[in-house]
């Protein structure tokens, strides 16, 4: 993995061990996923274990709420985001009125 990084010139940053406050998200997760699910189901197999942890991921990114998008569902969050585009006017070089003779350079937009 060192001569990887080194050769795409990607630096490594770990947790420390130990230190579940380097990446509280995870930890975050990790609990809630324990919580919610591990410890409230039996997996009878394998496959049953896919099944319920695939179930209890869809129902996490579609319907818990999440701090990071200000209590709001995901869903909820994607589709005001959508009104919120689609109600703002276009920007961008593409509405430039270029009838006046004027030119683009399309390598600084």
């Amino acid at each position: 993995m060192d001569l990887w990084a080194y050769t795409n010139g990607v630096i490594l940053d770990f947790s420390r061990r130990g230190k579940p406050t380097d990446n509280a998200a995870i930890e975050s997760f990790n609990g809630r996923f324990r919580e919610e699910c591990l410890n409230v189901h039996w997996f009878a197999s394998v496959d049953d274990a896919r099944q319920k942890i695939d179930a209890f991921r869809w129902d996490y990114n579609e319907n818990h709420p999440h701090r990071a998008l200000k209590g709001l569902r995901p869903r909820e969050h994607g589709q005001r985001a959508m009104v919120i585009a689609a109600s703002s006017p276009p920007s961008g070089p593409k509405n430039r009125d270029l009838s006046s003779g004027e030119t683009l350079n399309l390598d600084t937009v």
